[in-house]
């Protein structure tokens, strides 16, 4: 059957369950059985040809704006779906997320990244124009990432939050038109797009400070999970796909709690947050009726493959039953699978398919490199590389040899000591003299009251015919010995 793939964007990764029951009420009707949700947090699913023209009627009726794939414009991604659940102590809560979306009048053309610098659940610098957090209350900083490049510049102020969207415009205005020096250029200059557009725009601004990030590490976004008095819900699906039937239900289950949205997220699952524990066998019926899993290893939920990508779902699968054969740790890690040259996806490790230049070249002579992010820093554009042209099939056992590395690198300085120190005490010792046969010690500061040998007496001074007071034994055959005080 022909399909068109269509994309249909979520600002931010937020929708309301209303919004999307309509969306998947004409995927319905135009027989659509699964959708999908895409590493920028938008929903993807195949229209059968023969449906296309209904569906994109209905869509029209309802203000569902709807891209074929290939004319998509760029989601906003945003770090909206880890509020209050992954950072708790930022200024950039619900309320600041909203107000920046409601100021974007215009359509972006580039990507465009809004993330709290204190999380590591959303990608920082997977953006064009990549706006972070800063210290200072509703001051960004800004990094531009250029198309087509792995080059990063860092803006030379922070930005007012009320001229995100007026800045983002005027630099994506620039770089757009100026594509020979912006697009595919690794020598892009910065310093000059800087010059460009802030001759041309007044904005809010501040001196630039250092940008201090968290240390990478995936929370665990999957199953029920406590927030406060409430619960939030995390569900993945392990070939991306996610029956139209059981989010319709999902949808019916937030309208009747009244829960008012839904969060999609980069790693191709949804959250659902505010979830009233007096609700859960709604939530527990659900899941059960379609079967759904919320637990899977965390080694399978630390992984970004290219959209609608069948060759890296199963790649990653392969390397998976690797991971899980061996028992290999890869906490703190998280892995990317790029088959196309200009995708860009968020990895501490990245396995890049070698392009073949043939297109009648056996399928089985395809070759991976294996490369890493200096200091394993996912957000960081400096890739080294660990393997090269290695067959799929041993892809897994040098990754293996990788997770290694890594920990091997982390444990290199000791936070434990080697052994457990015991205080030594130190014991002033001296020489007294002892009777060989009962072993009884002469102490000259004690002296012998039982002979009248007052204390301080010296064992020298002791009278001629001293003897031990226990058995005995003349003083000329006690012998010196060793004596530790206290």
């Amino acid at each position: 059957m022909q399909t068109q793939p269509i994309v249909i964007n979520f600002t931010g990764g937020i929708v309301s369950p209303g919004y999307l029951t309509e969306i998947l009420e004409a995927a319905q009707a135009a027989r659509v059985s699964h959708v999908r949700f895409g590493l920028r947090q938008q929903l993807r699913m195949d229209v059968p040809s023969n449906f296309f023209k209904a569906f994109l009627q209905t869509c029209s009726e309802k203000n569902i704006t709807v891209y074929k794939a290939k004319e998509a414009v760029p989601n906003i991604v945003s770090s909206y779906p880890a509020a209050g659940i992954f950072t708790t102590d930022s200024w950039l809560r619900e309320g600041v997320y909203k107000d920046v979306f409601s100021l974007f009048t215009h359509t972006p053309q580039l990507k465009i990244n809004i993330c709290d610098s204190r999380q590591s659940f959303v990608p920082l610098f997977t953006g064009h124009i990549n706006w972070v957090s800063s210290s200072a209350e509703h001051f960004w900083h800004l990094y531009i990432r250029f198309p087509k490049t792995g080059k990063l510049y860092r803006w030379k102020e922070l930005v007012y939050t009320n001229d995100l969207p007026l800045l983002s415009q005027r630099i994506e205005q620039e770089i757009i038109a100026d594509k020979f020096l912006f697009f595919g250029n690794e020598a892009a200059d910065g310093a000059l797009l800087y010059q460009r557009v802030k001759a041309l725009t007044a904005y809010v601004n501040k001196p630039a400070t250092e940008t201090v990030f968290v240390d990478f590490s995936l929370p665990y976004y999957e199953g029920f999970n406590k927030a406060a008095n409430d619960y939030w819900l995390g569900i993945y699906r392990r070939n991306e796909k996610f029956s139209v039937d059981f989010l319709l239900d999902v949808c019916q289950v937030c309208l009747q709690s009244r829960i008012g949205q839904l969060y999609t997220t980069p790693w191709k699952s949804i959250i659902v947050k505010n979830i009233d524990p007096g609700t859960r066998k709604l939530w527990d019926y659900v899941l059960g009726k379609y079967r759904i899993n919320v637990r899977h290893a965390a080694n399978e939920l630390n992984w970004q493959v290219e959209d609608h990508n069948e060759k890296g779902l199963q790649l990653k699968s392969l390397v998976i039953r690797h991971f899980d054969k061996e028992d290999v740790r890869t906490f703190g890690l998280c892995f990317a699978i790029q088959t196309e040259p200009a995708s860009n996806l968020f990895g501490c490790v990245v396995i890049r398919k070698q392009q073949n230049k043939n297109p009648h070249r056996l399928k089985a002579l395809e070759r991976y490199d294996i490369l890493y992010k200096k200091d394993f820093n996912p957000n960081g554009n400096e890739m080294i590389l660990f393997r090269e042209s290695v067959e799929k099939d041993f892809i897994g056992t040098y990754l293996a040899s990788l997770c290694k590395f890594f920990y091997e690198d982390r444990s290199a300085t000791p936070l434990l000591p080697t052994k457990t120190l015991q205080e030594v005490v130190v014991k002033k010792t001296t020489v007294v003299h002892q009777c060989p046969r009962c072993q009884t010690v002469y102490v000259p500061a004690l002296g012998d009251q039982l002979q009248s040998i007052v204390e301080g007496t010296c064992f020298e001074t002791l009278p001629a015919n001293y003897s031990c007071p226990l058995c005995e034994t003349p003083k000329e055959e006690f012998v010196e010995v060793e004596w530790e005080e206290g």
